[in-house]
C-alpha cells in the first residue's frame, strides 16, 4: 500500500472515530446489559457489582436522552433538566426486577438476571463480544470503555472492507469509497452499539477477504482466515457462523458449477480454491451443529419459541412452526412494504449486486455474506426489533457492491492522465 493512500486509510478511520464522540452515551439496546453483564463478571465481580454498573451504564443513556429530547421539546424545552430524575427512575425500576430473581435463587451464569433465566442463556451462549469488550472496560472503564470497543470494531470493519476491494485489485480510490460507506451506511451506525453485531460484521468481512485471498492465488492464507473466522463466529454468536458456512459452501458450489459450464479450470487458480472453500464452509456447518449440541447450547425450536412467546412471557407454543410461517408471510410482506415506501435499500441492493458481479468469482462469495442478513432476519420476523440491525449483515453487498459498480469510471480518471504524463514524456525525448 503506497504511503498516500495510506495515510487516507488512517484519514477515514480517524474522522469516523472523531465523529462518534459526539454520542459516547446513549447507544445501548435492551440486549447491550447482558453483553456487558457477561463482560464485567470475567473480571471476577460478584452479581450486585456488576448489576450496579450496568444499570448505572444503561440509566446513564436512558437519562441523555431524556435530557436532550427536552431540550428541543417546543413545549418543554425551559422545564428543570429531567436526567437525575430519569436516572432515578431507571435505577429503582432495574432494580426492583433484579433484586427479585437474585432473591429467588437466579444467580447462576455470567449475565445480570435482568429478565427469565431461560431467556438469559440465549447470551451465556455468546462469550465472544464479551471477550472482545473485556480489555477496554479493564483500561477505560464502563462508559469509555464500551465506547472505544465500539470504535475499534467499526473501525476494524472498514478496514476489512478496504482489504477486500484491494485484494481484488480494485484502485485505491475504489477501496477507500468501500471503506467510507461501511462507516456511513447502517453498517457503521450498528456496528457502533454495544451488541454482537459489530464483532459480526467484521468477522463476516475477514471470511471475505479470505475468500478474496484464496480465489487471487493466496489460498492457503485464504483458507486460514475463513476457517478461523468461522470459529471466532461461534463463539460471538453460533448461528451466523452455521448461515455463513451454509452460503459460502453454497457460493463455492455455484462457483464450481459456472466454472464446469465455461470448460473447466477457468480463473485464478483453477477450481482447487473453490472447492476448499465449499469443503470449508461444510465444515463450519458440520461443526457449528455438532457443537452446539455437545455444548447443549440454545436449539432453533428455542429461538422459535422465545420468539413467538414474547421472550418466554407467555406459554409456550403447541404448533410453533406453523406459526412461525404465517408469520414469515405477514412479516416479509409488510417489510417489502416499507421497502417500496422508501426505497433506498433495495436500490442500493441491485447497484450493489450489480457491482459485485463485475466480479463474478468474488461477487458470489460477498453475495453469501449479504445473504446471512436475510437468514438472520428470516429467523426472527418481528418488525419491533430495533432498527434493522438484524439484517444489517445485508448492506456488506452495497458495501463492497457499489465502489466496484463505479470502478470503471475511476479506472478512467487514473489510467488517463498517466497516459498522458507518459504521452508528454515521449514527445520530449
Amino acid at each position: 500500500m503506497r504511503p498516500r493512500t495510506r495515510a487516507w486509510v488512517v484519514l477515514l478511520a480517524t474522522v469516523f472515530a472523531l465523529l462518534q464522540l459526539a454520542n459516547v452515551t446513549g447507544r445501548d439496546t435492551p440486549d447491550s446489559g447482558n453483553y456487558l453483564s457477561y463482560a464485567l463478571s470475567l473480571r471476577g465481580w460478584d452479581k450486585r457489582a456488576v448489576a450496579a454498573a450496568t444499570i448505572d451504564y444503561g440509566c446513564a443513556g436512558r437519562a441523555s436522552w431524556a435530557a436532550r429530547r427536552q431540550s428541543v421539546d417546543v413545549i418543554r424545552f425551559r422545564r428543570p433538566d429531567p436526567a437525575a430524575r430519569v436516572m432515578a427512575e431507571c435505577r429503582a425500576e432495574r432494580w426492583r426486577r433484579v433484586e427479585a430473581r437474585l432473591r429467588a435463587g437466579q444467580t447462576g451464569g455470567h449475565t445480570v438476571p435482568f429478565t427469565r433465566e431461560r431467556f438469559m442463556r440465549i447470551f451465556e451462549a455468546r462469550p465472544g463480544y464479551p471477550v472482545f469488550l473485556l480489555p477496554f472496560l479493564t483500561l477505560l472503564g464502563v462508559t469509555w470503555g464500551v465506547w472505544a470497543a465500539g470504535v475499534a470494531v467499526t473501525v476494524a470493519g472498514g478496514l476489512l472492507a478496504f482489504l477486500v476491494l484491494r485484494t481484488l485489485r480494485a484502485p485505491a480510490p475504489v477501496c477507500l469509497a468501500g471503506q467510507g460507506l461501511y462507516y456511513v451506511l447502517p453498517c457503521g451506525t450498528t456496528a457502533m452499539r454495544p451488541m454482537a453485531e459489530g464483532l459480526m460484521l467484521a468477522l463476516t468481512l475477514a471470511a471475505v477477504w479470505g475468500c478474496a485471498l484464496a480465489l487471487t492465488g493466496r489460498a492457503r492464507a485464504g483458507l486460514w482466515l475463513v476457517g478461523g473466522s468461522l470459529a471466532a463466529l461461534f463463539t460471538v454468536k453460533h448461528s451466523q457462523a452455521l448461515f455463513l458456512g451454509l452460503c459460502l459452501a453454497a457460493a463455492a458450489g455455484l462457483l464450481l458449477v459456472r466454472r464446469r459450464g465455461r470448460g473447466g479450470g477457468a480463473g485464478a487458480g483453477g477450481s482447487r480454491p473453490a472447492w476448499a472453500l465449499a469443503l470449508t464452509g461444510c465444515g463450519a456447518v458440520l461443526g457449528t451443529l455438532l457443537l452446539a449440541r455437545l455444548l447443549h447450547l440454545p436449539s432453533t425450536a428455542e429461538s422459535v419459541q422465545d420468539l413467538l412467546t414474547g421472550h418466554f412471557t407467555r406459554p409456550d407454543r403447541a404448533r410453533p412452526w406453523p406459526e412461525l410461517l404465517e408469520l414469515e408471510g405477514h412479516f416479509w410482506v409488510e417489510w417489502l412494504r416499507r421497502q417500496l415506501w422508501q426505497p433506498l435499500f433495495l436500490v442500493a441492493l441491485a447497484g450493489g449486486a450489480w457491482g459485485a458481479a463485475r466480479r463474478p468469482a468474488a461477487g458470489l462469495f460477498v453475495a453469501a455474506a449479504a445473504t446471512t442478513g436475510f437468514l438472520t432476519q428470516a429467523g426472527h420476523p418481528d418488525i419491533t426489533i430495533w432498527g434493522d440491525r438484524l439484517i444489517v449483515l445485508a448492506w456488506l453487498l452495497p458495501v463492497l457492491g457499489l465502489p466496484l459498480l463505479l470502478e470503471p469510471a475511476v479506472r478512467a480518471r487514473v489510467v488517463v492522465p498517466a497516459q498522458e504524463r507518459a504521452d508528454r514524456t515521449h514527445s520530449l525525448r
